[in-house]
């Protein structure tokens, strides 16, 4: 992370200097009367998506919350690795890192084949593929992740804050009406008063029972199980062999539990089956408490002893699957005659099982993919058509998780059975390869959006058949040509609502005045159609909607910066001080490089556009100059 771009300041660097006009949101405060962006809901959705939004000083952003302050213990805890690089690109991924425990292996116990009133342990497995990111699966409490994401709201630029204590008791949408500011939104506060909002889009992440979604006409549609669980994290004495290693445990007749470590080396959550609902039962009425929990896992666990000192957290609940048919207030069929004001993400808009781990991950991409496309309607840089997109791509997603929820729940329900036994159940053989095979699933590396405005067809795949276009982009080591620094690509791509063409360079000598790289430089710098030129604003750095990086195929060693393109050396700041960190080599260090890691095309090179949230959008020749202009043109709006 680059700081005193604009002169030197004391105290903490990752702290930014305030925005003029002061913060845009204090707890204490009343909400402002006007904003660009009401959130409703403090979950990791709403502080994902405001975390995003406070970046841009020139955004009004608010978000509101009913309940009287942070979250103090949460129930989300598996966070996928996926989960973990966009927590490196809002800069906490090393402290979650530190925190967290590491879910490195995963084991599988059934009925001992020889006393079944006994389990014994049937397997034990890598918990996710070599290569699949950079980062582990990690379990920490969701209260800490909120903690950090408050973190970034607070130091930057808008310092924005949450409004606690306030209940959302009104939201209505009138475009005819109000064009400019078609939300209006009243909030009683704890003092009964009334605080009345108007805003230009409005973000429901509110929880299950969300009242945004109400308001705009969605319902939440799908079934249930029938299946009761209880979730109990615990502080125990036991001589179960695996309680710190992630393990799925299949009893003969006591039903089945998930084991799940927690930080701090002894904390463990347990996921426990309890007896099936009847029709139209709800859970409630079962007056389940810890006692019940304890007992049961005690019974599962069988021969092996658990003696629970303090349960620090539990709760019960109930297995469904559920999902609106669109995560926005534009009725299907007006997408070509009105735009969105409304939006729904997170649980607000689809709900499952906890035990794939799967809800803060999914609901935290929600906020990611909605909060650059928010900003980039607001400042100008795009078409606010661009908007249609977030509920296209990530019902497509939510549907994914909701097919595989029930998959899972259902196999993880099952009565275990030997392998060629007739009848119900699953052979818990049969669940760990599911498991295995749904890894990359499960690490929330497995998303890939369709072609769109935003993602484009896979005419040049071949160029770096590592990098799929429409899927995240997957980062690999290099070396920062000016400082000598090994690090990973990816990191380099914040969540600042930036671009990204990545160059990876053809074979040819990059400081060639006449080569491919100087002639890609030369048009980006000042071509008439370049997008650089056609959508910075005037004034502003070359870097600051569109970033272009660079990756060369020689050893850093070998290479001269100062022979480099000025282009990828731009003044920044007040001072116009040099950007030493736009260009970087390959980590020759260890094993393939980054070009063979991703497949990279060495002879010709190629040109990867990265969004703003990560993902592959485009990837084209090194010299289609003119296909690369053309993308960026069907979607933003030149710089006023």
């Amino acid at each position: 992370m680059q700081f005193y771009v604009d002169g030197f300041y004391p105290g903490d660097p990752f702290v930014s200097p305030p925005a003029p006009g002061g913060s845009h949101g204090a707890g204490d405060a009343a909400v402002p009367t006007e904003l660009d962006v009401l959130i409703v809901g403090c979950g990791p959705t709403g502080l994902t998506l405001a975390a995003q939004l406070s970046a841009f000083p020139d955004i009004r952003c608010a978000i509101v919350e009913r309940k009287p302050g942070p979250l103090e213990i949460g129930q989300a805890d598996g966070i996928a690795c996926r989960s973990v690089e966009m927590y490196q690109a809002f800069g906490f991924a090393e402290r979650v890192l530190k925190e967290a425990y590491w879910v490195n292996e995963t084991a599988f116990w059934r009925p001992d084949p020889a006393d079944r009133s006994h389990i014994a342990r049937s397997g034990r497995i890598q918990d996710t593929e070599d290569g699949l990111s950079e980062f582990p699966h990690l379990i920490l409490n969701q209260a800490r992740i909120h903690d950090f994401l408050l973190e970034v709201m607070r130091n930057a630029p808008t310092r924005l804050e949450p409004h606690y204590q306030r209940q959302l008791v009104e939201l209505t949408i009138d475009r005819a009406g109000s064009p400019d500011y078609p939300v209006a939104a009243s909030f009683q506060t704890a003092a009964g008063e009334i605080e009345r909002v108007r805003a230009r889009y409005v973000v429901g992440c509110d929880g299950a029972r969300s009242f945004v979604r109400g308001a705009i006409g969605r319902e939440l549609r799908g079934d249930s199980a029938n299946q009761a669980w209880g979730v109990m994290d615990v502080l125990a004495v036991t001589d179960f062999p695996d309680i710190r290693l992630k393990a799925a445990i299949h009893s003969a007749e006591e039903g089945n539990v998930l084991i799940i470590p927690r930080e701090g080396g002894h904390l463990v959550r347990f996921y426990i089956e309890l007896d099936k609902l009847a029709a139209g039962e709800r859970i409630a009425s079962r007056n389940i408490t810890t006692d019940h929990l304890i007992a049961a896992a005690q019974r599962v666990l069988h021969p092996y002893t658990l003696d629970v000192k303090e349960v620090a957290w539990w709760s019960v609940y109930e297995i469904g699957q559920r999902i609106c048919d669109k995560f926005d207030d534009v009725p299907d069929g007006s997408e070509d005659a009105m735009l969105p004001c409304a939006f729904i993400a997170g649980d607000a808009c689809h709900t499952h099982s906890p035990k794939a781990g799967q809800g803060m991950n999914v609901s935290i991409a929600d906020g990611f993919n909605l909060g650059w496309k928010l900003a980039a309607v607001l400042r100008g840089q795009s078409k606010p058509e661009l908007l249609h997109s977030y509920s296209l791509e990530r019902r497509a997603i939510a549907q994914e998780l909701i097919d595989f929820d029930r998959d899972f729940a259902r196999m993880f329900s099952a009565r275990p059975k030997d392998s060629g036994e007739a009848g119900d159940g699953v052979d818990p053989a049969e669940f760990q390869r599911y498991f295995v095979k749904h890894g990359r699933f499960t690490a929330g590396t497995s998303v890939h959006y369709q072609p769109s405005a935003i993602v484009a067809v896979d005419q040049h795949q071949a160029l770096a058949s590592g990098f799929t276009i429409g899927m995240r982009f997957h980062s690999a080591p290099v070396v920062r040509l000016a400082d000598a620094k090994p690090m990973h690509l990816g990191h380099a791509l914040r969540a600042d609502g930036r671009w990204r063409v990545i160059a990876f360079a053809p074979a040819q000598d990059p400081t060639a005045p006449s080569g491919d790289l100087a002639q890609l430089c030369d048009f980006l710098a000042a071509h008439p159609h370049s997008p650089v030129v056609r959508y910075t604003p005037s004034g502003a750095t070359p870097d600051s909607v569109i970033e272009t990086l660079a990756v060369l195929q020689q050893n850093h060693r070998d290479i001269a910066i100062g022979a480099m393109p000025a282009f990828l050396l731009p003044a920044t700041g007040r001072y116009g001080l040099r950007d030493y960190e736009k260009i970087f080599c390959p980590d020759l260090k260890d094993g393939p490089d980054i070009f063979d890691l991703r497949g990279i095309d060495r002879e010709y090179g190629c040109l990867i556009v990265v969004r703003p949230d990560q993902f592959v959008a485009q990837i084209l020749p090194f010299d289609d100059h003119q296909g690369l202009a053309g993308f960026f043109d069907a979607f933003m709006q030149p710089a006023g």
